[in-house]
């Protein structure tokens, strides 16, 4: 029985036989994956992942619309829980006698599924908050870097970034420098999500009011989340984090005040991104005592040197972003001026505007205009020549008999064959078969593009109205999301030294920016 099942199957066609084993591949797998319990796990898995992206509806597809919103309410809620401690702010003991031989100091590190650069700030006053030059543009990190002679750099808060094609200059949360407000979208009573530094050097990460923060003397401060070390004690204790495999930039500081980055790459062959867990065990292992996450997903990306040193996962390469930790030889000489001062409503761009996406469009536009060839026209066959009659009277010449309607003489054969028939008045008419080669139209084609939406969602609004946004903020590796893991909309809201206009925004736990 086994043996004529397999030889008739040997008899299907090559097609058949390989529709036939995707079908059996595909059964095994949904059956494994949706009626076990390690495909169940897998499923969860695959489903944070995403919503942690921008693109975060789209985790229905493992687990369905339900469980996709109670995983979505679960991340939020377990945010919000981890960032409610106050942090001791005595806990940190300044070493100012250690020796250091340089002021940064940058290692490689990997994992199974990894890789990037670690970076030690010894003394953490070098580190600033800068922004972008000018208005209506977030600006790359190594122009930051190159512009303000900085020695070395990281992306910062998150930013409403509508189909991941946005500006870079609609911030989401709060932004301070130098110990000014330069944007905030919420009143300076409402707790935001925060990861700045005080005017010793204290790394604060937690939900602060702006109120809160001017009092704890921070300078320099950016909002995102998730906060995962907080005064010594580990956040996460059971699973990986919740948010899968991403793109990851995080801060932490150590007791004796050293502050360290982490950038690691992701959504690439080389490597497909780190789980919140893993990053904080990198710092746990290090002595960190407080840690936290900054924008990460396509605007994760570390500069030494003037040069960039990760990997980004962005398409199009460097984002533009509205903030960023530089690192400083000489940070008291650095002024930070405020884009957002005297705006009322801020456009966070999109497909529409975006440089990179436009050219890109244009190409293919223009390559698929060269790729539908012009017909070349037929040639118009020329017309018959005229036949003449002939007028030869002569009889009897060869055996034969030639007149107009008898024909030539073909010689020597003693017939003669008849001649076609030709009207002397007559006019040959033209042929009937001209080209007539019609219109060639060309039409090029358009690509539509969808760097990641965070849990929550919310609305917020300011004195003024807010900018239109796309479905895209930064909250997640990849998304311009909400530090506070709320959807904002709004206008511009004033601070005690600045003024910042809301964007709307939807995002997912992994990075209130931009999240390829």
């Amino acid at each position: 029985m086994g043996t004529a099942i397999i030889e008739h199957f040997r008899n299907y066609s090559w097609l058949k036989r390989m529709l036939l084993i995707i079908a059996a591949i595909t059964f095994i797998c949904s059956s494994f994956l949706f009626l076990t319990p390690p495909g169940e796990s897998i499923r969860v898995y695959l489903a944070k992942t995403v919503i942690t992206t921008q693109h975060r509806d789209w985790a229905w597809i493992f687990v369905g619309a339900e469980r996709r919103d109670q995983l979505v309410a679960e991340m939020q809620n377990l945010t919000e829980v981890n960032s409610v401690e106050k942090q001791d702010l005595q806990a940190v003991k300044y070493n100012k006698n250690r020796p250091i031989e340089s002021l940064v100091k940058v290692e490689d590190i990997s994992g199974q599924f990894w890789k990037g650069k670690k970076m030690y700030v010894y003394d953490p006053r070098s580190i600033r908050v800068v922004v972008p030059a000018k208005q209506g543009e977030g600006e790359r990190i190594t122009s930051m870097v190159q512009r303000t002679g900085a020695v070395a750099g990281v992306n910062g808060g998150g930013f409403n970034d509508p189909d991941g094609l946005g500006n870079g200059f609609a911030p989401i949360g709060a932004i301070m420098s130098g110990g000014e407000i330069l944007y905030t979208d919420q009143d300076g009573t409402v707790p935001q999500h925060i990861v700045g530094f005080t005017k010793d050097g204290t790394l604060i990460i937690g939900k602060y009011t702006i109120n809160e923060l001017l009092k704890l003397n921070v300078t320099d401060a950016v909002s995102f989340y998730p906060r995962v070390i907080a005064n010594g004690k580990p956040l996460i204790t059971s699973g990986d984090g919740g948010w899968g495999r991403a793109p990851r930039t995080a801060v932490g500081q150590k007791a004796d005040g050293t502050v360290i980055f982490i950038v690691i790459d992701g959504r690439q062959t080389h490597s497909v991104g780190a789980t919140l867990k893993e990053v904080q065990d990198i710092f746990l292992a290090d002595g960190v005592i407080n840690a936290g996450f900054l924008d990460g997903g396509a605007s994760s990306e570390m500069v030494y040197n003037n040069d960039l040193i990760t990997s980004p996962s962005s398409r199009y390469g460097e984002r533009r972003l509205p903030s960023a930790f530089l690192v400083f030889d000489h940070p008291d000489q650095v002024k930070v001026e405020n884009v957002w001062a005297g705006l009322t409503t801020i456009d966070p761009g999109g497909a529409y505007d975006h440089p990179d996406y436009l050219r890109e469009q244009a190409e293919l536009k223009a390559k698929a205009g060269k790729a539908t060839p012009t017909p070349k026209p037929t040639a118009t066959p020329k017309p018959t020549e005229k036949p003449e009659a002939s007028t030869d009277t002569e009889s009897g010449k060869n055996g034969a008999s030639n007149s107009p309607s008898s024909g030539v003489n073909n010689g020597g054969s003693g017939s003669a064959k008849p001649s076609p028939s030709v009207k002397p008045e007559a006019t040959p008419s033209a042929p009937a078969n001209s080209p007539n080669p019609g219109n060639n139209t060309q039409q090029g084609n358009s690509n539509n593009s969808s760097n990641n939406g965070q849990p929550g969602s919310g609305t917020t609004s300011g004195g003024a109205p807010g900018a239109s946004t796309g479905p895209k903020t930064s909250a997640t590796p990849e998304t311009s999301a909400s530090p506070s893991g709320q959807a904002q909309s709004g206008g511009a809201s004033t601070g005690a030294a600045g003024t910042g206009a809301g964007a709307t925004s939807s995002q997912s736990p992994a990075q209130p920016s931009k999240t390829n």
